[in-house]
């Protein structure tokens, strides 16, 4: 059991959109053997579309909106891949899937630097201790300074870096980089489809010169020398403590650079390491299973209407059809077919280990964050759903296809891509989300998952926030004098919809015993 935990690896990508991170799972897979070609995604040629962006939507406009799973073996190792959205109006999604991962590999655009994406995305890792590698990418094209970029890293994530490779020259002029974490020089030749040559090659003899040419070569030798000045020698464990990150350059559409970092992640990278339950500490080698729900997705397999709900292994071993206990509903269920993702294919699988990610097929039992166990009565927190910032009104615009947006729009709230409220003046639907992108693309999945139209109304609210009091009266007052802002959401809990900041503060000033929270954990 141990041998299988110690070659686990578990990770996310996570980026600003478009610094490059579905082109890097894209060339990730390519070396784990698990797909020969990569789809180049811009060009026009090639009528192919990123392996990892499955839905409908994400192939038209090139962007990721849900995290896919996907694993392959490679040197030994077996290594699951979450590849996350990188746009802010799917960053819920994202956050979720860093509770489910031991470490984080991050992309930078070199030309652009760190963008606002990444700096909140690391703030989550900086709150859970998650190690984290950072690729700075697009090295094909012109960019920052590398000093620069190590600066701007260093301040704006709030993290120390250690370089592990060193570009040789950028854009038209790039020439490849010196692995510093291997001793040895790859040259640089653009290609989507082969792998670069690797010289070994010490940094001192005129042999560099001859690869690269005589000024380049003497600029690397300075380069290093500031590097090993200016940072302290790398080491392992900082890195698993969260205090350092290994930096390497590359460019992910050439293949270029990703081996190396590959190389170094599979050797450094923590296994799978102990989760945090309320109850208590549960480590990875403990002999009876716990797991728990961390994302549920609706017709991953548009001609069956299945979702399908990810489980991450904590400890033990999930063994097919064996008896577990579904914590909140306290029942026992068996499952015949869990299966092991390669994004869109799917296969059943026999067993897992702690560490590996689990699809088992869901007819709404599961909601997100929901444990399972051998029996142990357990909860695994952590998975948060924030208050919304934007608000519509839904309304069915087909009058012959209610259950079908009914159950559409159930389908899609279990998948947590939005949150849904019922006002409790006029009992109308309004659905709240984080950005105006997901408004679009659950019109769109209703139409063409769910045969189902819906038609938005504006509504101007600030925010939703939950209400609890120990003041029962206190409570009923609150109630009667907002009722028309008053709404529940899917659990029945009351929300209160503040239409400005204004009004949100002077009802915090006036009933002072009524807790007010901005996520629906509490």
């Amino acid at each position: 059991m141990n041998e299988e935990i110690t070659r686990r690896r578990t990770f996310a990508i996570i980026s600003h959109p478009d610094a490059g991170k579905t082109t890097l799972t894209e060339k990730l897979l390519l070396f784990g053997g698990q797909i020969q070609v990569a789809g180049a995604v811009k060009s026009n040629k090639i009528k192919k579309t990123a392996t990892s962006d499955w839905m409908e939507i994400e192939k038209q406009r090139g962007i990721s909106v849900t995290t896919s799973v996907m694993e392959f073996d490679y040197n030994g190792y077996k290594v699951n891949i979450l590849d996350t959205p990188g746009h802010q109006d799917f960053a819920e999604d994202t956050f979720r899937t860093l509770t489910a991962v031991d470490s984080c590999i991050i992309v930078v655009d070199g030309a652009k630097g760190v963008e606002a994406q990444t700096r909140k995305l690391m703030t989550v890792c900086r709150m859970r201790k998650t190690p984290v590698i950072i690729f700075i990418n697009k090295m094909d094209r012109e960019g920052k300074d590398p000093f620069d970029l190590l600066d701007e890293l260093e301040t704006e994530l709030q993290i120390k870096v250690r370089p592990l490779s060193w570009p040789i020259n950028q854009g038209a002029k790039f020439k490849g980089v010196y692995n510093i974490y291997e001793q040895g020089l790859n040259l640089f030749t653009p290609d989507k489809q082969k792998v670069t040559e690797k010289v070994e090659v010490d940094i001192n003899s005129s042999v560099l010169d001859e690869y690269v040419g005589e000024a380049d070569a003497q600029k690397l030798r300075e380069d290093l020398e500031l590097v090993d000045g200016v940072y302290d020698p790398f080491s392992v464990e900082d890195y698993l403590e969260a205090h350092v990150a290994p930096v390497f350059f590359g460019s992910a559409l050439n293949n270029f650079g990703v081996e190396e970092l590959l190389n170094c992640f599979v050797e450094i990278a923590p296994s799978p390491r102990p989760t945090q339950a309320e109850e208590r500490e549960v480590r990875p080698e403990e002999p009876k299973f716990t797991g728990f729900i961390f994302k549920i997705t609706a017709n991953i397999d548009p001609n069956h209407r299945s979702c399908i709900a990810f489980c991450k292994v904590c400890s033990g071993k999930f063994v097919r059809n064996a008896p577990y206990l579904h914590v909140r509903q306290g029942k026992i269920l068996r499952f015949s077919s869990p299966t092991q993702f390669m994004a869109q294919r799917k296969s059943t699988i026999d067993e897992a280990w702690p560490g590996d990610i689990i699809g088992l097929p869901d007819n709404g039992t599961f909601k997100i964050g929901d444990t399972l166990t051998e029996g142990e009565v357990m909860h695994f927190r952590g998975l948060p759903s924030f208050s919304p910032e934007m608000f519509k009104y839904i309304e069915n615009a087909d009058p012959m296809k209610t259950k079908q947006l009914q159950k559409g729009i159930e389908q899609l709230m279990d998948e947590g891509v939005a949150q849904l409220f019922v006002n409790q003046f006029n009992n109308r639907k309004i659905i709240g989300t984080v950005g105006q992108l997901q408004f679009e693309v659950i019109q769109y999945r209703l139409e063409n998952e769910y045969g189902a139209k819906c038609r938005w109304e504006p509504l101007s609210l600030y925010k939703a926030c939950w209400i609890e009091s120990d003041d029962a009266a206190q409570l009923e007052a609150f109630k009667k004098r907002k009722y028309q802002y008053m709404a529940k959401d899917r659990e029945g809990r009351d929300v209160f919809l503040a239409d400005s900041g204004y009004v949100l503060q002077m009802a915090q000033q006036d009933f002072e015993h009524i807790k007010f929270h901005f996520t629906s954990e509490f």
